[in-house]
């Protein structure tokens, strides 16, 4: 997060400037998002349906923390540890189901070009599953909450009531880069992928993550 000292002049361009800034310093961080982002692009699967959910999202949370939740003080206790708790419970799932692709043997056959029944093959997702994987990535991640409604819209009040909502705009857009970036990336990436190790360790590296932070938030939550 980039301290408000460090935001630019006072003004409407200053204020765009500094929400766009804040925005891209607190998600570039390789969090679940990320990582489901990436995954559908290595796969070359609703790539720009994921992206449009996630950037979306992404909206609703910059909208509901710049012109609501940074004046009310933040979320309850009880509603900050109910979110989580399910975002935990999430995490420790998807990572269940990393860890599950990673230990089954690795065949030599591309991922890209088997059924989704194959050992090494991605899970083949349908429209529906890959809006509601990635409106999960996006709402049960307290990260995510964190880093959108709570960090950008309490550094919003810096701004007033018109350079606030000009703040969230620039945080906004962003979001947007950052996800379209991304996206675009690994989905080049992807065209060149036809290596069975590759997706075996990328799950295992993603069950990792996941279990880790998904450990980090319990301790979070009991403490």
């Amino acid at each position: 997060m980039l301290p408000l000292s460090l935001a630019l002049p006072t003004g409407m361009s200053g204020a765009f400037g500094a929400g766009i800034a804040l925005s891209l310093a607190t998600i570039m961080a390789l969090g679940p998002q990320n990582v489901h982002v990436m995954r559908m692009g290595l796969m070359r699967q609703h790539v720009l349906l994921t992206i449009a959910t996630c950037a979306l999202s992404d909206i609703v949370l910059i909208a509901t923390g710049v012109l609501g939740l940074a004046h009310l003080g933040g979320l309850s206790d009880k509603l900050q540890g109910a979110m989580v708790g399910a975002g935990a419970l999430f995490l420790l799932v998807y990572g269940w189901q990393a860890a599950q692709r990673f230990i089954r043997p690795i065949t030599n056959t591309s991922p890209l070009d088997v059924a989704s029944s194959s050992p090494t093959g991605p899970q083949v997702f349908s429209r529906k599953q890959a809006v509601a994987s990635a409106l999960a990535f996006s709402f049960l991640n307290p990260h995510a909450w964190l880093d959108t409604a709570v960090i950008i819209g309490t550094a919003s009040l810096a701004y007033g009531q018109t350079g606030g909502i000009v703040f969230g705009a620039g945080a906004i857009t962003g979001s947007l880069i950052w996800f379209c970036s991304l996206g675009l990336a690994v989905y080049l990436i992807g065209r060149r992928i036809g290596n069975a190790n590759m997706w075996h360790w990328l799950d295992g590296m993603v069950a990792i993550m996941m279990w880790g932070t998904a450990a980090w938030l319990l301790v979070q939550l009991v403490n």
